[in-house]
């Protein structure tokens, strides 16, 4: 009878993930069913005892980690550098949700394998080197990524003809050209989080909340971008009226500011005739005309109308009256589609290759899928490392990876 084939986990990590699952070896024994003598024998590092890959499946159950962890060089050492931005004066810092603190981890995670496949393979990581300081003209900075990422108005301008999300691919695919790896999350409630950003000098990592609408989640990049380049983590919303600490709230509203000019140049909007059209402060802007300008910058009416603020274009009253239309109308519609859902009698059909390749990106997914083909790492352990797709679905995402 031939041999099971053995998961090549590090025996240090599954020490490290039962110490945090607070489990002693017995406990953990018997969640995976085997006896303690043969899990102590996988904390062992002179033992030589290995897992099978369905026992790792149950390993990663049982201690609430995925299965591409035990696979790290080293224990993982949290994600300290984060801070939370959504904190309200005097109320001290809000706790992640175990959702998001599960996706900050699992995004780090991913960022420690991205760097040790790259040394196994003998790859040059680069460093992460766009800068800015808060003291710096948003429009400025926001010009200065703009020119980093090699987007030209008229290719944003041709992305909306194909809709808002072909606009968040082509953002995230200039961004990951930087070495950047672009994550998205789909188990985190929008109204706690719209995104958050880990500045390090190496293959630094921005991961957006999937439950948001594309437009909202390509102004998530810039703003998480704009982080990276002041060398600050974060967890972000995108509520630039919300209450916050000053030293937050400067922060915040700065890399929001470069944001918006990055995805609203200040030359191309003034230029626009429909904005000529209705002069300065103007109260008489038609529905139909902001959501056309919008459109044509492949952004929400909220990022429109507080661009048409800044330069003057609008009253602070219109925007605060049309801003609280728009969120109204997003709710809306935000509660129709779950009705929607809900109500349909259609089974729901996912598409597991594509669904990885959305969530974890072309460069995470592409490095993974060479170090397999060349030996590095074996095909479990690249099923492993995409959430346990099933080997059947590999033909496919490599096509979705090597298409276009």
């Amino acid at each position: 009878m031939p041999s099971r084939k053995r998961a090549n986990i590090n025996p240090a990590v599954l020490v490290w993930a039962r110490d945090q699952a607070k489990l002693t070896v017995e406990e953990a024994a018997k969640k995976v069913n085997v006896k303690p003598e043969r899990f102590a024998a996988w904390e062992d590092p002179n033992d030589g005892e290995k897992p099978t890959f369905r026992q790792l499946r149950l390993l990663a159950k049982a201690l609430h980690r995925p299965p591409s962890l035990f696979y790290l060089a080293e224990p993982p050492v949290g994600f300290q550098p984060m801070k939370d931005l959504r904190r309200l004066p005097g109320d001290g810092l809000l706790a992640f949700s175990p959702g998001l603190a599960y996706e900050m981890e699992l995004a780090q995670q991913r960022r420690e394998l991205s760097l040790q496949l790259s040394i196994a393979a003998s790859e040059d990581v680069p460093e992460f080197s766009l800068r800015a300081m808060l003291e710096e003209d948003p429009e400025r900075v926001g010009r200065r990524l703009r020119e980093a990422l090699k987007i030209t108005f008229t290719a944003q301008s041709n992305w909306r003809r194909q809709g808002a999300l072909e606009s968040f691919k082509n953002w995230r695919r200039a961004m990951e050209n930087l070495d950047v790896l672009v994550f998205q999350m789909s188990r985190v409630d929008w109204k706690e989080v719209s995104g958050f950003a880990l500045a390090v000098p190496q293959r630094p990592i921005i991961t957006v909340n999937r439950k948001d609408t594309p437009n909202r989640r390509t102004f998530s990049l810039l703003h998480e971008f704009a982080h990276l380049m002041l060398g600050q983590s974060g967890a972000s919303d995108l509520n630039v009226d919300a209450a916050r600490p000053p030293e937050t709230q400067r922060v915040e509203v700065f890399c929001n500011a470069v944001a918006a000019a990055a995805l609203v140049p200040r030359e191309r909007l003034l230029s626009q005739e429909v904005v000529q059209h209705y002069g300065a402060r103007s109260v008489q802007w038609h529905d139909d005309d902001l959501l056309e300008l919008a459109n044509l910058f492949a952004v929400s009416r909220i990022v429109l109308l507080r661009r048409l603020l800044t330069f003057g274009r609008i009253t602070q009253a219109f925007y605060e009256r049309k801003a609280k239309q728009c969120n109204e109308e997003w709710l809306t519609e935000q509660k129709r589609r779950k009705r929607r859902q809900k109500d349909s009698d259609k089974p729901y059909v996912t598409n597991p290759p594509l669904e990885v390749f959305y969530n974890l990106g072309r460069p995470f997914v592409r490095q993974v899928l060479n170090s397999m083909n060349t030996n590095l790492i074996t095909m479990h352990e690249a099923s492993s490392h995409f959430g346990n797709l099933r080997v059947r679905h590999f033909p496919k995402l490599e096509q979705q990876v090597y298409a276009g």
